[in-house]
């Protein structure tokens, strides 16, 4: 097989995974879902994946529940949720020769480094996906806001990324991943935001109570970033340290700039309303609470993101899900 045209797996096909895996088959890419029964069974009659801006495909490519697919595969992409990953890692363990490239295609910031520990022997690769994906029904997955995926820049990824090339999927080699890490779970912080306020992102950002919410989680993390001299890369057309200041702005002033940030599909949620809707533990821990744990690290408190960290662990519990930007501003603190 050519390396333009590697072979594929993807272990822990959920939203991410299958949109992701679901672009490259259908651009000529041998691609193999691993994933669990439930959603391997809703792909039996085929995948299809819609963008942004309007773009569409249909493909139907290899699907399985079993992990010992993955050995066939040149690249394997670990799609599952970040605390899975350890799991993941030693399930592949088992199955993997030694020399496979295996690229994390996670939030948080530990998890290519779980995963080296899992797998001696394998080259393994940290990338970053900006984007979010909503199912919207069977088989069928929608990118629902915008950005290029980031990987590092190594030999290693050079298949990949001519594969999402011939995808027309946007792709960055980066020498600075921890940054890139870093800025998504900046990012990343309006995750439980958005869960806890039971509405679409883009409802949500629309609101200033809840932006402001957003923004001292922001600060809190930006302040604690720069006490402890770590770069966060710049993602979007405003840099990190701004951001606090355009969520402050009033609403007319911030759908005015908002568009030229980053585009959001109107219906789209946060992974970890996902997750609370689906009942699932949330990533919650890989996100406010690393906050938290880098607060810890240099003597100083992060409450606000602490405070978040509780709210969402009273969610999973069966708590609220459904606070006003006024009444969540409280809650925090604010």
């Amino acid at each position: 097989m050519s390396r333009t045209e590697p072979s594929i797996a993807v272990f822990g096909a959920g939203a991410i995974g299958c949109w992701v895996g679901g672009k490259l088959a259908a651009a000529g890419a041998s691609v193999t879902l691993i994933g669990r029964a439930r959603v391997i069974g809703e792909l039996a009659h085929g995948l299809r994946v819609t963008d942004l801006d309007g773009g569409e495909a249909t493909c139907t490519p290899q699907l399985t529940t079993e992990p010992h697919a993955a050995a066939a595969a040149e690249l394997v992409l670990v799609t599952v949720k970040s605390a899975q990953t350890a799991e993941a890692g030693e399930t592949l363990a088992r199955v993997l020769p030694e020399g496979r490239v295996v690229v994390s295609l996670q939030n948080g910031l530990r998890n290519a480094e779980i995963l080296r520990a899992a797998l001696p022997g394998r080259r393994i690769l940290a990338a970053m996906v900006p984007f979010n994906v909503v199912r919207r029904g069977p088989g069928a997955y929608h990118r629902a806001s915008g950005g290029s995926l980031r990987i590092d820049d190594d030999p290693a990824a050079a298949p990949l990324v001519a594969a999402c090339r011939a995808a027309k999927l946007p792709i960055e080699l980066r020498r600075d991943m921890p940054a890139v890490q870093w800025a998504k779970l900046v990012m990343n912080l309006n995750n439980a935001i958005n869960a806890l306020s039971g509405l679409p992102l883009a409802t949500e950002l629309a609101q200033r109570a809840f932006r402001r919410c957003l923004s001292a989680a922001q600060r809190e993390a930006l302040e604690l970033l720069a006490l402890a001299h770590q770069e966060v890369a710049k993602l979007t057309p405003i840099p990190p340290r701004w951001m606090p200041r355009l969520l402050d702005v009033p609403d007319p002033v911030f759908r005015l700039l908002a568009s030229r940030v980053v585009a959001i599909d109107p219906h789209a949620r946060s992974s970890m309303w996902d997750d609370l809707e689906a009942g699932r533990p949330t990533e919650i821990d890989q996100l406010q609470g690393e906050v938290v744990a880098l607060a810890e690290r240099r003597g100083r408190t992060a409450p606000v993101n602490r405070a978040l960290v509780r709210l969402v662990r009273e969610a999973e519990a069966g708590g609220r899900r459904d606070y006003s930007g006024v009444e969540l501003r409280s809650a925090l603190g604010l």
